[in-house]
């Protein structure tokens, strides 16, 4: 009876089996989706490390060293004001050398177009000096006028002849380095100088001043990189520019003029650079001089490169170079170190950031199945 009775009472539900969960990856993947980021991270974390070092090695306390080089950079009286300075032709350099990466170019010809552009525009600033401001902002459309000039050289080479826009800025560097010095010395050069090669000063009209603290320059290249960053990513233009960045046959086949694109990116790039040496000219030196550019052309590339190719990270990416370049002579007056540590600082940085392979070592380990496990279909 209790046999029969069991028999007859209904089996209870089956439980349901448990889901397993999805393995998104956690903070691997976020890592993983975020690899650009956390590269520059790490780049600049072996940078400071090797600095400290080779800090250490020369017998100085390397946090001291690092808040000597923060302190003569920003908290000093006017230090902020210099470091701005330093910082706006750093914005402007690497600007012209993003523009042309979003299109796939490689535009290493920063410091001849920064030349051209602060030659000739610290003389047209100092003729037009009784303008005033007027005078100024001549100097600045004639630096980019120029500086385009120089880039529209490369495009066209590279558009219409096929060679290659590294092999062309070198030699252009070059060229625009004799012209510039014998312009310095000839034609342009102050009167008694006794062949210093160096031009007029500007008139004080005409000169770009800071302003409660915040350079002009500064002010403009920061405007330009928020103009920069909406052309590349809200424009028809920007969407043109990076298409035949990603795939040349898919935007040659969509109808977009490859020849056309590629001239306007090496324009673009050569007047930023060109205003960038206008600016230099007219807000620091308040003159032309040979050693104007310094190596503000190259320090674009690595600018550009920490940047990724994002013009709005070009700011903080230049404002770290400013940084470490407005800091580097307090650092060698308080301390005795050789202000060539900041070179060093910058030249391993671009080498980390640089290199492919860094991401691949840093997320080798599960890397592909985090992100099938992250894209895949019904996430």
């Amino acid at each position: 009876m209790s046999e029969t009775s069991t028999a007859a009472q209904p089996s209870p539900p089956a439980e349901p089996t448990p889901r397993e969960p999805r393995d998104r990856g956690g903070l691997l993947a976020y890592l993983i989706g975020h690899q650009s980021g956390v590269v520059i991270v790490v780049a600049l974390v072996i940078s400071l490390l090797v600095g400290a070092a080779l800090i250490r090695y020369q017998g100085v306390n390397p946090a001291y060293a690092y808040e000597t080089l923060l302190r003569e950079a920003l908290v000093t009286d006017g230090a902020l004001t210099r470091t701005l300075q330093k910082t706006a032709p750093l914005v402007l350099t690497g600007l012209a050398v993003v523009l042309p990466l979003r299109v796939g170019l490689f535009n290493i010809g920063g410091q001849g177009q920064l030349v051209t552009g602060a030659v000739i525009g610290a003389w047209v600033a100092y003729v037009a000096g009784g303008l005033g401001f007027v005078g100024a902002l001549l100097g600045m459309v004639v630096g980019v006028a120029l500086g385009a000039v120089v880039g529209w050289v490369v495009g066209v080479l590279k558009a219409y002849r096929g060679v290659h826009e590294v092999i062309s800025t070198i030699m252009l560097n070059y060229i625009i380095a004799g012209i510039s010095f014998w312009l310095a010395v000839g034609p342009l050069a102050a009167a008694g100088n006794s062949g210093i090669a160096q031009t007029e000063l500007i008139p004080e009209a005409a000169r770009l001043d800071a302003v409660a603290g915040v350079p002009v320059a500064f002010v403009i290249a920061a405007l330009l990189a928020v103009v920069c960053w909406w052309v590349l990513s809200r424009t028809t233009l920007g969407f043109r520019f990076n298409t035949v960045g990603a795939n040349r046959g898919a935007a040659r086949y969509a109808g977009i003029p490859l020849n056309r694109i590629v001239i306007l990116a090496m324009a673009a790039g050569g007047g930023l650079a060109g205003l960038a040496g206008a600016l230099e000219a007219e807000g620091t030196l308040h003159r032309f001089q040979p050693a104007i550019a310094g190596s503000l052309g190259f320090d674009g590339i690595t600018i550009a490169l920490l940047a990724r190719a994002n013009p709005l990270a070009t700011l903080p990416a230049a404002l770290l170079v400013g940084i470490l370049r407005t800091g580097a002579a307090g650092l060698q007056f308080s301390t005795g170190i050789a202000p060539e540590i900041v070179d060093l600082l910058l030249a391993i940085i671009l080498l980390m950031v640089s290199i492919p392979v860094l991401g691949t070592w840093l997320f080798r380990s599960r890397a592909a199945k985090v992100s099938v496990a992250s894209t895949s279909w019904g996430s």
